[in-house]
């Protein structure tokens, strides 16, 4: 009779669960993405991915390994990892038995009263005992309709999720020092360039103080020499506190003393070399950005979540057990007679739950959507970086290369306006005017060069980042 009792509330249970119907179907489809990148370079390059980062710069390697290995940002992220691998050893642990054990020791005291009357004659109990017991227990749930196991997915699906991000911190980390550092370099380039304008003016004043002095010139022409001078001086101030920015930001980035990072900053010099950036698909962006990779992940997980809440509709089948001792003298604990056990099995599931479960489902696959969405939102941005990144890489060659030729021929032409003015060909206004479009055009050339380095950090970033060689 009971194996029959069983059975037919099992049966009952799955009816009742399997009435309600499968989950939501939520349609996920893979983005669909353009063949190329608008900005690409048309010619194939032999540049690496990590070639686009200051690798050649002893500084950034030394301030690379420093915050890789004390960034308390990355540290975080990295517990992040630990976490979400705990979560996963949890949710698989849940799918084995459940064994314990436990012992007590009970007293008792019973009131004859408590029997309502005389007990027959001959009949007598002690009214106090002590009971002595030892169990071993173990439960399992067998998982017929895949819950649980639901839930380990979703869990394995959040370890990959929190390493893709951890891979995201560390790609912002490394491009947020590259570019600290190229900046730094770029400030020592403008530093040079400014301090050649303040010579060649000093020059210019000591000139125009000659000429005042023997009466050939004006004094108008020598206050306008000095203030090209004091003009410089400023531009000195400038670069300056921008350095101090810089350091103050590199110490935050690789949790070292102001004094670590100056040090590591005195090495190497700056490069002007510009790699050509390399060519990819975008297609490349789903397998190689980290944050593409983390909401792919997050949308496995809420996947996996649904169906485990999906599955709360069906009944649940416990096995459980017991074996121990229990004895009523200490002395009796061991004697075969105080072996006790039990087994049992259990079957328990929703009849009539007013929607609770249907409501959870519901919540469950609008989670699941919402994942979707910013998946998708994740991968746009991952093109839109990358042809942004392409795109700036471009046009920052174009104008680090106007820079530059506009630098060289404005120091020709002050050099010329110079000769001229030296051989009586040119007043000392066309020699100042000459000086003066030709300051800070070795500075913009600068600039413009670190930009352009700069620009290629952002692609790299962009692109999705690789380890360092």
């Amino acid at each position: 009779m009971m194996p029959r009792a069983f059975f037919l509330t099992a049966s009952a249970l799955a009816l009742a669960s399997c009435a309600a119907g499968p989950p939501p179907e939520i349609a996920t489809p893979v983005p669909v993405l353009p063949e190329s990148f608008l900005f690409a370079p048309d010619t194939q390059q032999e540049t690496t991915l990590a070639g686009l980062l200051p690798v050649d710069d002893p500084a950034f390697d030394t301030l690379a390994a420093q915050a890789l290995a004390s960034s308390p940002t990355l540290a975080e992220a990295a517990a992040r990892v630990e976490q979400a691998r705990a979560g996963a050893a949890r949710a698989g642990a849940e799918r084995l038995p459940d064994i314990g054990a436990n012992a007590s020791v009970t007293g008792t005291r019973t009131n004859p009263a408590s029997f309502g009357g005389d007990l027959p004659p001959g009949v007598t109990f002690d009214t106090e005992r002590v009971s002595y017991a030892a169990n071993l227990t173990a439960r399992w749930d067998l998982d017929l309709f895949g819950r649980l196991r639901a839930q380990e997915r979703a869990a394995l699906a959040r370890i990959d999720s929190a390493n893709a991000s951890r891979r995201a911190v560390r790609n912002a980390l490394l491009a947020e020092i590259a570019a600290s550092v190229i900046d730094w370099r770029t400030v020592e380039a403008r530093d040079a360039e400014v301090r050649s304008d303040l010579a060649s003016a000093r020059e210019l004043a000591r000139l125009a103080d000659v000429r005042e002095r023997a009466g050939i010139a004006p004094g108008f022409d020598r206050v306008r020499a000095e203030g090209s001078a004091a003009s410089s001086r400023s531009r000195l101030a400038a670069l300056e506190s921008e350095r101090t920015r810089l350091l103050g930001r590199l110490v935050t980035l690789t949790a070292q003393s102001g004094a670590q990072v100056r040090a590591a900053l005195a090495q190497g010099e700056a490069d002007a070399h510009l790699p050509a950036p390399p060519e990819t698909l975008p297609s490349a962006l789903l397998a190689n950005r980290p944050d593409v990779l983390a909401a792919a992940a997050t949308l496995a997980a809420e996947d996996a979540e649904l169906a485990a809440t999906a599955r709360r509709r069906f009944p649940t089948f416990d096995l459980s057990g017991a074996i121990g001792l229990l004895a009523f003298g200490i002395g009796d604990v061991f004697d075969s007679e105080s072996v006790v056990g039990s087994l049992a099995a259990t079957i328990a599931g929703p009849l009539l739950d007013f929607g609770r479960i249907q409501a959870e489902i519901d919540g469950a696959a609008a989670e699941k959507k919402a994942a979707f969405e910013a998946y998708r939102g994740t991968v746009y941005t991952a093109l839109g970086d990358a042809e942004a990144g392409y795109g700036l890489v471009a046009a920052a060659d174009v104008e680090a290369r106007a820079a530059a030729a506009e630098a060289a021929n404005l120091q020709r032409a002050a050099r010329l306006a110079n000769t001229r003015y030296e051989a009586g060909l040119a007043d000392f206004l066309t020699v100042l005017e000459a000086r003066r479009a030709a300051d800070a055009s070795g500075e913009r050339a600068a600039a413009a060069l670190g930009r352009a380095r700069r620009a290629r950090v952002l692609l790299w970033q962009a692109l999705g980042g690789n380890d360092l060689p």
